[in-house]
């Protein structure tokens, strides 16, 4: 699991997040000293609300003498009781609840949308002109970054791993589509940070200045204020951000949508919940689980009866061509 470059952490019995840490200093947030605070900023989704589903599913008698296997049905309650129903073991049977953050936006969803929440308001903010990422072939990230410079203006450097496919398909057809797309030989994208840089430097030229994400965040800081500043009139401005988001940043999203689920008519504070997610930089695990900790919940439990599925793709990208080696 990879958090590249910094990542959040919660410290002291009141779960109070205090501070950024990174593999090289730590960075004190100084006023944010509750979650409520560090969450009081500008935000890329209008509402970190989406979709609840319920799928039930039970066992048939009998098998399917075809494909030799048992039958079974199942249901999807597409508005399900939360709030107490949620813990009610006895009314659970065999089900699970799925969020679906496959209809947080058209292309841009899943946690892909949570990772970028708070990061997109900056590159506004920062008057950010180029965006420099990476990411596999068949890359969501990739795919999701370019989506939402587009919408806003930003130009999008995309420098996926290995050799340019046949026919375009899938996320690498949007990334395509949407940005700057250039691919990058294996042996010279293992070192992801100099591959970055390099591009970035090239991309912003002489007179442009280059940015990282950690710089945002630690311009949190007063020191670093005037440094990001001085290079407001640059005439590129460029940002350059890890694979698969994998910044403090994103994780701010995660702790959007673990407070929001929080409230009591959804999860509440002291229910049970297990969380299932797909991982890459392992981003989005870090940040539920550090959001939980935080706020105090019941999220992070042992003896966990109840099932929670992050949905990142909906039907039409389950045609994809997919090439999950590829993929970040």
């Amino acid at each position: 699991m990879k958090v590249q470059r910094s990542a959040i952490f919660a410290v002291n019995g009141k779960s109070n997040l205090h501070q950024f840490h990174s593999s090289q200093k730590r960075i004190p947030i100084s006023e944010l000293d509750s979650v409520s605070k560090l969450l009081d900023r500008k935000w890329g989704l209008q509402s970190p609300s989406t979709p609840i589903q319920k799928i039930s599913f039970s066992s048939a008698k009998g098998t399917c003498k075809e494909q030799g296997i048992d039958k079974f049905s199942f249901s999807n309650n597409t508005r399900p009781h939360l709030g107490d129903e949620v813990s009610s073991k006895g009314k659970q049977g065999s089900s699970f609840y799925i969020l679906r953050d496959d209809l947080l936006h058209p292309l841009v969803n899943g946690n892909k949308a949570r990772k970028l929440d708070a990061l997109l308001p900056l590159v506004e903010d920062h008057k950010v002109t180029d965006l420099v990422t990476c990411g596999g072939c068949q890359s969501a990230h990739t795919a999701a970054v370019a989506v939402s410079c587009a919408e806003r203006g930003v130009r999008s450097h995309l420098l996926l791993r290995g050799e340019q496919p046949e026919i375009l398909t899938g996320y690498n057809l949007v990334s395509t589509m949407y940005g700057d797309v250039q691919y990058i030989p294996r042996t010279r994208y293992a070192n992801r940070e100099e591959m970055l840089r390099t591009h970035a430097d090239f991309v912003a030229g002489e007179d442009g200045s280059v940015l990282w994400a950690k710089d945002i965040i630690e311009a949190m800081d007063d020191a670093k204020k005037d440094d990001l500043s001085t290079s407001q009139t640059s005439p590129r401005k460029v940002l350059v951000l890890s694979e698969g988001a994998g910044d403090a940043l994103a994780l701010l999203g995660m702790f959007r949508l673990v407070k929001y689920l929080s409230q009591e008519h959804l999860l509440g504070k002291k229910r049970p919940i297990k969380f299932v997610v797909d991982a890459g930089t392992g981003t989005t695990a870090v940040g539920l689980g550090v959001a939980a900790m935080s706020l105090g919940l019941g999220f992070v439990h042992q003896d966990l009866s109840i099932l929670f599925v992050f949905v990142t793709y909906n039907s039409s990208q389950a045609s994809m061509g997919d090439q999950r080696s590829d993929a970040s």
